[in-house]
C-alpha cells in the first residue's frame, strides 16, 4: 500500500508558491510506515500505567522484573484514536484465541493488593518508578499497529504525517499482560466518558 495524498491544492486552496502557508488533506497507510533505527529494536514491558486529562491519553509502559522500576516508554494518543485502539486489541486477542487458544491469567494479587482496596495515589506510585527527563513529553501516535506471535504481543505506536508515516514507539508484552493492558484501556476510556458527558456545554463564541 502507498500513502494516498493530493498532489495539487484544490481550487479553494491557495498554492504552495502563492504564499506563506496552505493547507491539503492528506492519507497515510500505516502499513508503510518508516521505523526509525533508534525506535526499530523497541522495549520490553511488563505492564502499563493509563492516565488521562481533557485532551489526550498517556500511557506509561513499565518494566518491573528488576529494581529500580521504570517508565521504558511513555505514549500520548488523542481521544479520538483510543477507541480504535480498544477495538483493534480486542481484535487481535480474539484472533490471538483462534489460533493458539485461552490466553493464561496472570496469578492473582496477594492479600491486601485486590480490588477490594483503593489504588495508591498516582503520586505514590511514580515516586516508586524511575522516569528519566528525556520521556517526560513522551511520544506522540495517532495510530496503533498491533502484531502478536504465540509468546509477546508488538505494539507500533506511529505518527501519521506527510510525506511519510513513522513509528515513534515500539513496545513489546509477553502475552499474559494483554488482557490487564485492554483492561485499563477500556476503564479509562469510559472514565474520559462519563467526565466529557458531565462536563457543561460550552456556551458559543460571542460575535465580534
Amino acid at each position: 500500500m502507498t500513502d494516498d495524498s493530493e498532489s495539487e491544492p484544490r481550487d479553494d486552496q491557495p498554492h504552495p508558491l502563492g504564499g506563506n502557508t496552505y493547507h491539503q488533506e492528506v492519507q497515510h497507510s500505516p502499513a508503510t510506515a518508516r521505523i526509525p533505527d533508534a525506535v526499530s529494536r523497541g522495549v520490553f514491558s511488563t505492564g502499563a500505567i493509563v492516565m488521562h486529562g481533557a485532551h489526550d491519553f498517556v500511557i506509561d509502559f513499565v518494566q518491573s522484573l528488576a529494581p529500580p522500576r521504570r517508565v521504558v516508554a511513555r505514549i500520548a494518543l488523542p481521544p479520538s484514536v483510543m477507541p480504535l485502539f480498544v477495538g483493534a486489541l480486542q481484535e487481535n486477542l480474539r484472533k490471538y484465541n483462534q489460533s493458539f487458544g485461552a490466553i493464561p491469567r496472570m496469578p492473582a494479587p496477594p492479600p491486601g493488593a485486590g480490588p477490594a482496596n483503593p489504588p495508591p495515589p498516582i503520586t505514590d506510585v511514580y515516586e516508586q518508578l524511575k522516569l528519566p527527563d528525556d520521556m517526560l513529553s513522551g511520544a506522540y501516535a495517532n495510530t496503533v499497529v498491533i502484531s502478536h506471535s504465540p509468546a509477546e504481543f508488538c505494539f507500533d505506536f506511529v505518527t501519521s504525517f506527510y510525506p511519510r508515516s513513522a513509528v515513534s514507539g515500539r513496545v513489546y508484552l509477553a502475552t499474559p499482560h494483554v488482557p490487564e493492558l485492554l483492561d485499563s484501556l477500556t476503564r479509562a476510556m469510559e472514565q474520559f466518558r462519563q467526565k466529557m458527558q458531565q462536563r457543561p456545554p460550552q456556551p458559543p463564541p460571542s460575535p465580534e
